[in-house]
Parts: C-alpha cells; sequence; structure tokens
C-alpha cells in the first residue's frame, strides 16, 4: 500500500516500494485490527467531545439536522454518529428502508437512536411535498445523501435561501468519480472534473448549490469507493468472497492500478465534522478516502490475507476487457482499470479529521468481521462467478 500524505508527493508511486508490499500485510495484522477497533471508541469519543466544545457545538448544543436519506448505508452511519453527538435529526425519505443497527451499536443505543429521532415521510423527487412537509426555519444543517441529479436537490436547497430559512450549512454528497481521468495523481480538489462522467448529475448538482450566493452556505464531499459493514455495493465483498472460496482473482490490466479506499465510519465522522466549522467549509469541496492508496493485485492479497489464507498462494489471471464479452448486467470488477485515489489533506485540514480506518487492511477485516461472515451464515452471498470463468476458460495474454 501507498502513502500519499502532501502535495509534494503527488505522482504515480509504485515504484520499488510499491513492488515490494503493495498488499501491506503483517504477521501481527488480526492483533492489530483488534487494538485498532479497541481504540477507535475511547479515541473518537474523547475526539468529538473536545473538539466540538472547542467549536461550541458539542453535546450542550443540540444542533437540529435534517438528513434526506439516513437509512441505507453511508446516511444511516451519519445518522447514528449525529445521534451520539447530541444533535437533534430529523430522517427525510420513503419509508421503505427500514433501520436497524448497526455493527457495535448497542441494543439500548439503537432505541434510543429510534426515539430521538424525528421522522418525515415523503418523496424527494416531488417538489410539493419538499415544500408541504419540511419547514426551513428549523434546521440549521441539512444533509443531502441521495441527490443524483442538481433536479434532486434544487426543490430543497431553494427551501433554504427564503428569509424563514435558519441555515448554516448544506452538505452534499458528491463523488469523486466527477474528477476527470489524469496521468498526474491523486486526485486533488481544484483538478479538473469531467462533464461527461457517469457523476455528472453530482457535478451540476455542485455547480447550482453554487449558483445560489454567498448568503448560501454549502459544501461538497467527495468520497472514492467506501466500504464498511451493511454496504450495498459490491466493492470490498468482491474480494472477500473469492479470496474465502479459495477461487482465483481476475484482475482487468496489469493489476497495478492504485485505488483509494475509505470506511464508512469515517465519511460519517467527516460529514459531522462540518457543523461548527461552516465558516472555513462555505463553498467548499472536500475529497474524503483513507490516506493511502493500493493496487487491484495488492487488494486480492489483502482479502486473501483477510480470510486465513496465504497471499502468496493467490491466483491472479490479468484480462484485456476489450477482449471479453461478459453477460449483460454481469460486472467483472467494482473497479474500471485506471489509477483512482486523491489527497484528503484539505479534509484532515478545515474538518480537522482523521480516519481511523487508515488501510486496506483494515478496511477489508472490519468489512469482513462484522457483515461477510454474518451474510456466508445466513446464506446471503451472490457467489456467481460468471465472469470470472469466462476468463479463466480464455486465458489470453494482456497487451499494455
Amino acid at each position: 500500500e501507498h502513502a500519499f500524505l502532501g502535495h509534494a508527493e503527488r505522482g504515480d508511486r509504485r515504484g520499488s516500494a510499491g513492488a515490494r508490499r503493495d498488499r501491506e500485510l503483517t504477521g501481527s495484522s488480526r492483533r492489530h485490527m483488534q487494538g485498532l477497533q479497541e481504540r477507535v471508541g475511547s479515541n473518537r469519543a474523547c475526539y468529538h467531545e473536545s473538539k466540538l466544545a472547542e467549536h461550541g457545538v458539542g453535546l450542550k448544543h443540540k444542533a437540529p439536522v435534517l438528513i434526506i436519506g439516513g437509512t441505507r448505508f453511508s446516511g444511516a452511519y451519519l445518522w447514528k454518529e449525529l445521534v451520539d453527538r447530541g444533535h437533534q435529526v430529523t430522517l427525510y425519505n420513503r419509508g421503505k428502508t427500514s433501520p436497524k443497527p448497526l455493527p457495535g451499536e448497542s441494543e439500548s443505543d439503537y432505541k434510543r437512536r429510534l426515539e430521538t429521532t424525528k421522522y418525515l415521510m415523503g418523496d424527494r423527487k416531488d417538489p410539493e411535498q419538499i415544500k408541504n412537509l419540511v419547514d426551513p426555519s428549523l434546521y440549521t444543517y441539512v444533509y443531502d445523501m441521495n441527490g443524483r441529479e442538481a433536479s434532486d436537490t434544487a426543490p430543497l436547497a431553494d427551501l433554504f435561501t427564503t428569509s424563514r430559512s435558519e441555515l448554516k450549512s448544506f452538505i452534499y454528497m458528491s463523488s469523486a468519480g466527477v474528477y476527470k481521468k489524469s496521468s498526474e495523481m491523486p486526485h486533488m480538489e481544484h483538478d479538473a472534473v469531467d462533464p461527461k462522467s457517469r457523476h455528472k448529475g453530482k457535478l451540476e448538482t455542485e455547480a447550482y448549490l453554487r449558483s445560489l450566493g454567498g448568503n448560501f452556505n454549502w459544501c461538497s464531499i467527495r468520497p472514492t469507493y467506501i466500504c464498511g459493514p451493511q454496504n450495498y455495493n459490491v466493492v470490498e465483498q468482491y474480494f472477500l468472497e473469492r479470496a474465502d472460496a479459495k477461487r482465483g482473482f481476475i484482475v482487468p490490466g496489469h493489476g497495478e492500478h492504485l485505488t483509494g479506499f475509505g470506511h464508512v465510519k469515517d465519511l460519517a465522522v467527516a460529514m459531522a465534522n462540518v457543523i461548527g466549522r461552516e465558516k472555513k467549509t462555505n463553498g467548499q469541496v472536500y475529497n474524503i478516502q483513507n490516506t493511502n492508496a493500493i493496487t487491484f493485485d495488492g487488494a486480492c492479497r489483502v482479502a486473501a490475507e483477510v480470510v486465513g489464507t496465504n497471499p502468496d498462494d493467490v491466483e491472479i489471471v490479468h484480462y484485456n476487457p476489450k477482449e471479453f464479452k461478459f453477460p449483460e448486467g454481469k460486472k467483472a470488477f467494482p473497479m474500471r482499470p485506471q489509477h483512482f485515489f486523491t489527497n484528503v489533506d484539505k479534509a484532515r485540514r478545515d474538518l480537522e479529521w482523521e480516519p481511523m480506518f487508515n488501510s486496506c487492511r483494515e478496511i477489508f477485516q472490519d468489512s469482513y468481521t462484522n457483515d461477510f461472515l454474518l451474510k456466508k451464515a445466513a446464506g446471503k452471498l451472490d457467489n456467481d462467478f460468471t465472469c470470472d470463468e469466462i476468463v479463466f476458460s480464455q486465458r489470453k495474454p494482456v497487451t499494455i
């Protein structure tokens, strides 16, 4: 795994250090993960209490917060984070996804989260419902967790431009996928963006929020690949499922493309840290992931070690995606064959934030222990290796 800690370290850092240990493996990794889990609770509690008090938004100051979404994955972790900090949370969603406890959350804490939260049931895509259900005078912070197009977010944001608004910050969940492919890495917040990317709706939403003028406080969060227990996107599960089944991996390209992972808990902390810091964050965008990047091949080997197999025995077959036709609707690999990772110094500075899960190893281990094994026991794994078999049966040398 490769670390990208500052501007001076921009560039493709594969080199000898990456070849020497792109899989960030250690003999004491399991003990390290256990130690990390023990540290997270106490360290985070102390960090939150001191920093929030410092900014006047500690447990004695309960900010009224509106979350659009909040029950599926990243929104659920943010919901818990805000409640744990003592804020008054209201969820706005269609009520189609039932809340559930998050890993490590006690029954009493989960019950408290449910009981202290207010609920508004409505369709965010219906401007009239938004207008009728959301009172802009009641909330000082708004988190839009699931807006994909500018048309999704505009009616909500417009409500908070009126004289009745008490808004201090509108926080929008964007994506690092908006950046234009570049030969100079990592991606920085000021880098060129791609108006034709599949996340162009996120870009257009950011532009709309910016167009509302200086009296409308907002910021945007751009995460890379977010992982963690209850992730509904097949990211870490792709690697863990193949490692657990003692199968080989198919990897597009040469396997040395670097990618950035982040943990959903770290994302929630970063987003919650906007509260009380809106003078710094207004009009800004922030990359979120851990401070490292790892190669595709390295992620395969990390997954093998997490499930308890020898990473040196892992079979990795590289393939050229252009030479294979996979069944419609089937995804052979969860990432595009290109470098994709970001610098997070700006978030670390402005949000006074540090990721607690700062390696692929720690992220995969948490997902394996607190999600993958539960799915496996319940028979809820996909176990779909259709694309893998196509590549294995037609092995061809990769032309780079």
